[in-house]
């Protein structure tokens, strides 16, 4: 049998893994074969010698009182009385646990069969194990990477790393069409394991975190913590509003995040289909939010109560903030975290009651 300490290091090295991650996987593998060469009723212990380079194995038997009732249990095996223990060691102590230990190799063909199974099944768990740690660190990134696969339900496979991530097609933006060998930006929306033990990686282009990563990846600022993506909101391919902030007066966080003759934001807005982008000053007053959140409408006064934002506005300006088809209500909404009600000035009560009805089913599209 190759020696295992080359055994540990190749595998360490080929697969990029922790070699001490690598040494309890392979003496988890060596109990493993123990169990099934001499049974899986005795406890068993592998010991990596650093000396030798080799696994040193043991079974085990726990040293118990005389009248211990384990001794006549299931597991009677794993267990010896301090009388029959002190036969074979005078210094034997209730606690102890006597060690014999076994050779695997004098087993040959069959253990080695065993053992070569034991490891590659250990090995690949901790291998996938890592991979679920590093991408599960990762969820919020983009990946980039070549479409291999779309099925019957329009979900497309995407290639990167030399994993295999899918993208439903609730996950692409409305109208998008790929194909296979196309190169596509997502960014990771979770990873799981699913229940054949596989690990899923769900990618995904509609998410608000796809848009901050993008312009992450477009603005410097905002790459280097300068300017901060405080709240953002989206309705895929069609617009979004995001909310900003600097931390030093001298940076103008939307003029950072808009660019040059709007170099920038066009780039992004580009990668999402001409998903219309609007940059927004953050403010920690709510009143003041929920203003430059409705723009384009220019507002009379905003009133909160509790979960609700109090709008009053003038009719001239309400298309303006409940926008086509309610978008621009609903992104408001989205970003600052209030039910939105819009009261035009001036106008008697009943009518106020029913431009507020007005506005709510624009925001819930009822």
């Amino acid at each position: 049998m190759e020696r295992i300490s080359d055994i540990i290091e190749s595998m360490a090295n080929e697969k990029g893994l922790p070699i001490e991650d690598v040494k309890e996987r392979v003496k988890t593998a060596f109990v493993q074969t123990a169990k099934r060469i001499y049974g899986d009723e005795h406890d068993y212990e592998a010991i990596y010698d650093e000396e030798s380079k080799k696994i040193l194995l043991f079974q085990k038997t726990l040293i118990v009182k005389n009248d211990d009732e384990r001794l006549d249990g299931e597991d009677s095996a794993k267990f010896i009385s301090i009388k029959d223990a002190k036969k074979l060691d005078s210094g034997a102590e209730v606690g102890d646990a006597l060690s014999y230990a076994l050779d695997i190799e004098s087993f040959g063909r069959t253990a080695s069969l065993a053992l070569a199974k034991e490891l590659n099944y250990h090995i690949q768990r901790l291998l996938e194990e890592k991979i679920f740690e590093k991408y599960t660190s990762q969820v919020g990134n983009i990946v980039f990477g070549s479409v291999v696969h779309i099925d019957n339900d329009e979900t497309t496979f995407i290639e990167f790393d030399d994993l295999r991530a899918y993208m439903p097609r609730k996950n692409r933006i409305k109208n998008e069409k790929f194909k296979v060998g196309q190169m596509v930006k997502a960014v990771i929306k979770r990873v799981y394991i699913d229940n054949r033990n596989n690990i899923k990686i769900e990618i995904s282009r509609t998410t608000p975190k796809f848009l901050e990563a993008l312009l992450e990846a477009s603005v410097p600022e905002i790459a280097d913590k300068s300017v901060i993506i405080r709240a953002c909101a989206r309705i895929p391919g069609r617009r979004a509003k995001v909310a900003l902030s600097s931390i030093s007066p001298n940076i103008d966080p939307i003029g950072s995040t808009v660019g040059v003759k709007g170099v920038r934001i066009n780039a992004v807005s580009k990668e999402l289909c001409g998903e219309n982008i609007d940059a927004i000053e953050f403010s920690a007053e709510p009143t003041l939010m929920v203003s430059r959140a409705i723009a384009p409408a220019i507002i009379n006064s905003v009133k909160i109560e509790d979960n609700k934002a109090i709008i009053h506005i003038n009719p001239e300006q309400k298309s303006k903030a409940i926008g086509k088809d309610g978008i621009n209500i609903r992104l408001a909404s989205m970003l600052t975290g209030f039910e939105i009600e819009l009261i035009e000035t001036g106008l008697t009560n009943e009518t106020k009651n029913s431009g507020g009805l007005e506005s709510l089913k624009a925001l819930f599209g009822e």
